[in-house]
C-alpha cells in the first residue's frame, strides 16, 4: 500500500503524452513567434552587414485589365505582386520547434521593402493589401499581395481603332538605393497564366527589364524593374459602330449628283450627310485625348466631310447652270465640244430615245443645223414666205399686207421661243453631264479613301 502512489505513474504517462503530442505544434508555434520577435525591430533593414545590399526578387502576375482611359491616359489593372527577400534576424532550427519549417504571420510584424509603382496615377495612392507573409526557417520571406493599380500610360491614338499600346509598370524602392536594396526580376516576363481576357484589349506580352538609373536628386543608383504591357485593341466594336456607318453614309453623298435637279433635294441631302458625319466625329473626339495626333478614323471623317462639302458646293454650282433662264448666253464652243460631246459619251448621257449604242450626232454639224432650221420654222412657214415673195404686188389686196405682217411677227416670236428653249435645253444637258461626271468621280474618291484607311489599319 505504501508503494501505491508510485504505481499509477506508468498508467498516467501515456495519458499525458498523447494530448501533449497533439498540442506540441501549437505550443512550438507560439514559442517560435515569441522567440523570433522578442528583440526584433521591423524598422531596420535585416542584414548582418550594413554595407551589403539586400537582394529583393520581384514577380508580377497580371490578373485583369480593368479599364484603359485613353482620354486621361490611365491604365487600371489588377496585379498580384510577389516579393521575396532574406531576413537574417528571423532564422531558427526547425528541429527545436517541433519540425516547424514555415509560419504565416501578418506582414506588419516584419521589415518590408518599400517597393512602389513609380508611375502611379491614383489620387489616393493605394498600395498593396496588408496580407500575411510566409516566413521560412532559413529566413526567406515571401510576400504575396494583390493590388489594383492605376498607372500612367502614354497613349498613341494615331491608328485608332486599329492601334496598339505599350503601357509600362515600373516598380522600385522609394528610399533605398542600389547599395542597400538590389531589386531584381524573378522572370523575364510577367506571369499571364491567370489572366482574365479583356473584351476590348488583347495582351500580346509583358516583358520585364531591370534598369539602374541615377536621378538628379541623388548620386546613388536606384534599380527598378519595368514591365511593358503590350496591348492591341480589338477593333470589331468600332468597325461596326463607327467605321461602317461612316462608309455607308459617305457612299450616299455622291448620289446627290444623281438626283434630278428639279426635285429640290440635292443640297439638303449633302447637308444631312455632313451633319451625320459631324455627329460621328464628335463621338470619336469625346473618347480621344486632346493631342496633336489625329486618329486614323478622325482623318477619314475629316477627309469625307471635306469631300461632301466640295460636292455640296459643286451641286449648288450645277443647279445654277441647270436653271439658266432664256436670257442666258449660248453654250461656248469649247464647252459644247468637251462636255456635250466627249464627257456625255464618257458618262453615257444622251437625249430621250437615245442610248449608249445609238450614234451620237456631232453638235454644230449638219444634223444640228438641220435641227436648228427645223426648230426655228413652223410647218408651212417656208411655203408662206415663197408665196408672199412670189405674190405679185398688183394682185395683193390691202388687207393682205396687215395679215402678212402679223404672221411674220408670230413666226419671229416662235423662232425666238424655240431658240431660247434650245439654249435652255443645252445648259440643262451640260448640268446633267457634269452631275454624272462628278458622281463617278466622288464614288471613286470614297472608294479610294476607304481602301486607304483599311490599308493603313492592316
Amino acid at each position: 500500500l505504501g508503494r501505491g502512489p508510485a504505481a499509477p505513474r506508468p498508467l498516467q504517462a501515456p495519458l499525458w503524452v498523447s494530448p501533449g503530442c497533439r498540442a506540441a505544434p501549437g505550443r512550438f508555434a507560439y514559442k517560435l513567434l515569441h522567440d523570433l520577435f522578442a528583440n526584433y525591430s521591423s524598422a531596420l533593414r535585416p542584414v548582418e552587414d550594413t554595407d551589403r545590399a539586400l537582394n529583393v526578387t520581384l514577380k508580377v502576375t497580371l490578373a485583369q485589365i480593368i479599364d484603359m482611359d485613353e482620354r486621361n491616359q490611365v491604365l487600371t489593372s489588377y496585379l498580384w505582386v510577389r516579393q521575396t527577400w532574406l531576413d537574417a534576424h528571423l532564422t531558427w532550427d526547425k528541429d527545436e520547434y517541433g519540425g516547424i519549417d514555415s509560419i504565416r504571420i501578418p506582414s506588419s510584424y516584419v521589415w518590408r521593402p518599400d517597393i512602389i509603382l513609380y508611375n502611379n496615377a491614383d489620387e489616393h495612392f493605394g498600395g498593396s493589401m496588408e496580407t500575411n507573409v510566409v516566413l521560412r526557417s532559413d529566413g526567406h520571406i515571401t510576400w504575396d499581395s494583390p493590388a489594383i493599380t492605376k498607372s500612367s500610360c502614354k497613349v498613341d491614338v494615331s491608328y485608332f481603332p486599329f492601334d496598339g499600346q505599350q503601357c509600362r509598370l515600373t516598380f522600385g524602392s522609394w528610399t533605398y538605393n542600389g547599395n542597400q536594396i538590389d531589386l531584381r526580376n524573378q522572370l523575364d516576363t510577367g506571369d499571364l497564366t491567370d489572366f482574365v481576357e479583356n473584351v476590348e484589349w488583347e495582351v500580346l506580352g509583358m516583358p520585364a527589364t531591370r534598369n539602374v538609373i541615377t536621378y538628379g536628386c541623388c548620386s546613388e543608383p536606384y534599380p527598378d524593374v519595368t514591365y511593358t504591357l503590350l496591348l492591341r485593341r480589338r477593333a470589331s466594336f468600332y468597325i461596326f459602330n463607327l467605321l461602317l456607318p461612316c462608309i455607308m453614309v459617305s457612299f450616299l453623298a455622291p448620289l446627290g449628283f444623281y438626283l434630278p435637279a428639279d426635285s429640290g433635294e440635292k443640297v439638303s441631302l449633302g447637308v444631312t450627310v455632313l451633319l451625320a458625319l459631324t455627329v460621328f466625329q464628335l463621338l470619336v473626339a469625346e473618347s480621344m485625348p486632346p493631342s496633336e495626333s489625329v486618329p486614323l478614323i478622325g482623318k477619314y471623317y475629316i477627309a469625307t466631310m471635306t469631300m461632301i462639302t466640295a460636292s455640296t458646293a459643286l451641286t449648288i454650282f450645277i443647279m445654277n447652270v441647270h436653271h439658266c433662264g432664256p436670257g442666258a448666253r449660248p453654250v461656248p464652243p469649247w464647252a459644247r465640244r468637251l462636255i456635250l460631246h466627249h464627257m456625255a459619251r464618257l458618262c453615257c448621257v444622251y437625249e430621250v430615245g437615245e442610248s449608249c449604242k445609238s450614234p451620237q450626232r456631232a453638235p454644230g454639224g449638219r444634223a444640228a443645223a438641220g435641227d436648228v432650221r427645223a426648230a426655228g420654222e413652223s410647218p408651212g412657214e417656208g411655203q408662206v414666205g415663197t408665196e408672199v415673195r412670189g405674190c405679185p404686188w398688183d394682185h395683193c389686196l390691202c388687207h393682205h399686207d396687215a395679215l402678212l405682217r402679223n404672221v411674220g411677227y408670230i413666226a419671229g416670236c416662235f423662232r425666238r421661243h424655240r431658240a431660247n428653249q434650245r439654249r435652255t435645253g443645252e445648259w440643262k444637258k451640260v448640268a446633267k453631264v457634269m452631275d454624272r461626271f462628278f458622281m463617278w468621280v466622288f464614288f471613286l474618291m470614297v472608294f479610294l479613301m476607304s481602301v486607304l484607311v483599311l490599308g493603313n489599319a492592316a
